[in-house]
């Protein structure tokens, strides 16, 4: 197994066990950490000083994005490659439940709600986006918030729990791709519609916006996955 990058330790136990977490998120999408690979609680506290506690912490918290999988008397794995035909029902759910969050999410907005979701966009456009996660993780986590902060604001708890199922399973497509961010300038106009429908307090036009978004986002997968180097 690859040595992790391993920064300085925070003394705080909540801050360590965030620092952990984000050590072995950056090891899994930097590719550091392969698909199918045996995962060491033993080595990786060992070369990140630290504990087994938060290292159990952070894999707990990986299994929930479908990024790691632990087995039975075995320990945890790094989740297989995701095939087409995975991605292909990923996208098709997204499709089903994002335009109805939005939607729905509309009908109840808020000014707090348009300030935290133009937030994420701005924040999108001022994120890098290089080739290692140190670069583009940034621009990843405000992607997640403002799709987040829509599903969040639905008043479903029954929609809200399977877009955070969806979630997880996003962030696994993303670590399969290796390929960084590629479509930030789509993206960022993609996003700024959906924005624009918020501000404008219609839910239809929010729906579509999700709804073409979620569309663009299939094809660009589509064309991504041909050209990873790990498919």
């Amino acid at each position: 197994m690859p040595a992790l990058s391993g920064g300085p330790r925070p003394a705080n136990r909540q801050l360590l066990a965030d620092y952990v977490y984000q050590e072995l998120l950056s090891s899994l999408m930097d590719g550091r950490l392969e698909p199918g690979s045996g995962i060491g609680i033993d080595r990786m506290a060992a070369e990140l000083e630290v504990s087994q506690t938060p290292i159990r912490e952070a894999l707990a918290r990986l299994e929930a994005t479908g990024l790691v999988r632990r087995e039975a008397l075995k320990g945890y794995r790094v989740a297989p490659l995701f095939t087409a035909e995975e991605l292909g029902e990923l996208m098709d759910a997204r499709a089903v439940i994002e335009p109805a969050i939005a939607e729905r999410a509309c009908a109840h907005v808020t000014p707090e709600l348009r300030a935290e979701l133009e937030k994420a966009v701005d924040d999108l456009r001022g994120a890098p986006t290089g080739p290692t996660f140190a670069e583009y993780g940034a621009y990843w986590e405000a992607d997640e918030r403002f799709h987040r902060l829509i599903a969040a604001s639905a008043h479903n708890r029954f929609l809200l729990n399977a877009y955070n199922a969806l979630g997880g399973q996003v962030q696994r497509f993303r670590f399969f791709g290796n390929l960084g961010v590629t479509d930030a300038e789509h993206a960022i106009a993609e996003h700024t519609e959906i924005l624009a429908a918020f501000e404008s307090g219609d839910p239809s036009r929010a729906r579509a916006a999700m709804a073409a978004h979620i569309d663009h986002v299939r094809d660009r997968a589509v064309k991504d996955a041909g050209s990873s180097p790990r498919s």
